[in-house]
């Protein structure tokens, strides 16, 4: 009795020890300078400066003379989206960009919400801030930063902006939004050195948010902003009070996601897989093997030679176009192939795609946001935050046409604290812009279960 006793406690404290020691693991990270040549010898500049979207005469007639000299390409025949964007719907695409699109007044949507530039580690970092109107007495706003992705930018929050800071049910929290673009992208200085990943993007937007007041916040993040936010709790996990993601693609194999994937298809209750599980992942070898190869070209250009593509697109705004929509037909619903219009205004519209390319367009970020995949995938692939869990409350939302499925057995393996997971009924990659509010509701109510707590 007295042996059993003994080796029960020395287990015990084995898990104590283990469990505790990963929840002292935070990420390391030094601070850096991003900025044209040395830093300055005194301190940074901390001003933050109020920013506007502009345009002019001269940046329209640039972009129409360039579209009216594009050469057009036929598509072959019966190959809807499968070779890459229809070239006659591409036709039908440019003439409304060019005849009917209205730029000025998207930019004057885009001002809608307060914007502002501050540098920090030598560039200027791009943000919008946006603090509710009105509220009840004696309620306190919840601080909550949103981070994009790619081919996306700010822009992608617009639809799910209201609805967090002025929510229509009395009973619902209130948020004050804080949505940069990362470093590179939109409106965001680009980096002029090399080495700048998602590390350091996080790194940049803690100091973004202390640098507003706020010591404690809610994190939010789809595509990169998945990762940045996740390093943001990794970096500092008493900051960040809940981390809500909708891509986690699994960041290291293990074993038991070996078998679940071998095994799950005809034990599903031993990983506890759903329904929804079962479908999206099975046949193996067609979802998890094939599929991502049909979407991962882009990938390994951009990891790999960013700077010779990107200075094509640079150069062509309709090639810009093609390239950046493509995705947000395809990464929406990979049935989107089959059709001749890629099922792109099924779930945008064109004033919407169009404004996120001409921020893309207007800023020159294509080269630098591409080479945001570079800086990550150039380095170690086993790095230091592949390897440390995430402990601070999580909530997923698990939307059903995302280009990677994550199943919750999967992500529970890399964020400990898994206080919700939630089954969308529809949705993909671009969620918060193709679902603002669904994407509300989850936030809400993830945010809602850490706050009782």
């Amino acid at each position: 009795m007295f042996t059993e006793l003994l080796l029960a406690l020395l287990i015990g404290g084995l898990i104590f020890f283990l469990v505790k020691r990963s929840r002292n693991q935070v990420l390391q990270t030094e601070d850096g300078w991003w900025g044209i040549g040395a830093p300055p010898d005194g301190e940074e500049d901390v001003t933050i400066h109020p920013f506007n979207v502009t345009t002019s005469d001269e940046e329209l007639e640039d972009l129409y003379r360039r579209i009216d000299q594009t050469r057009p390409v036929p598509s072959l025949e019966d190959s809807q989206f499968n070779y890459g964007f229809n070239s006659q719907y591409l036709e039908k695409v440019v003439s409304y960009w060019r005849n009917d699109f209205n730029w000025r007044r998207q930019v004057d949507k885009l001002n809608q919400y307060p914007q502002f530039k501050t540098k920090i580690e030598g560039i200027d970092v791009h943000y919008l801030h946006v603090k509710p109107e009105k509220q009840h007495e004696g309620t306190a706003t919840i601080p909550l930063i949103m981070v994009h992705g790619w081919p996306g930018s700010f822009y992608e929050f617009y639809g799910l902006i209201p609805l967090l800071t002025q929510p229509s049910d009395p009973n619902d929290l209130v948020f004050e939004v804080v949505c940069p673009s990362i470093p590179g992208y939109g409106f965001s200085e680009a980096p002029h050195k090399k080495g700048f990943d998602s590390i350091c993007a996080a790194r940049i937007f803690h100091k973004l948010m202390k640098r507003l007041g706020f010591q404690q916040f809610y994190a939010h993040g789809g595509d990169w902003g998945w990762l940045i936010t996740t390093n943001m709790a990794q970096l500092d996990p008493k900051s960040v009070k809940g981390l809500h993601l909708n891509f986690a693609p699994p960041s290291k194999h293990s074993l038991s996601m070996f078998l679940s994937i071998v095994l799950g298809r005809y034990f599903p209750k031993l990983f506890g897989f759903t329904h929804m599980d079962v479908q999206q992942l099975y046949p193996c070898m067609e979802k998890l093997a094939v599929e991502p190869l049909k979407e991962s070209g882009y990938l390994h250009i951009q990891a790999t030679k960013p700077d010779t593509v990107g200075r094509g697109l640079n150069d062509s705004p309709v090639g810009l176009a093609a390239y950046i929509l493509e995705k947000f037909s395809t990464w929406t619903h990979r049935d989107f192939r089959n059709l001749e219009d890629g099922g792109l205004t099924r779930k945008f519209s064109l004033d919407d795609l169009l404004t996120n390319v001409m921020i893309y367009w207007t800023s020159g970020c294509i080269i630098p946001s591409m080479r945001f995949y570079k800086e990550n995938f150039s380095k170690d692939l086993n790095q230091q935050h592949h390897n440390i869990p995430v402990y601070v409350p999580t909530g997923f939302a698990c939307f059903p046409n995302e280009v990677s499925y994550t199943p919750k057995l999967w992500v529970k393996q890399k964020y400990w604290q898994l206080e919700s997971f939630t089954p969308m009924t529809r949705g993909g990659h671009f969620a918060a812009m193709e679902e603002p509010q669904l994407m509300a509701e989850d936030i809400q109510k993830f945010t809602k279960t850490v706050e009782k707590k």
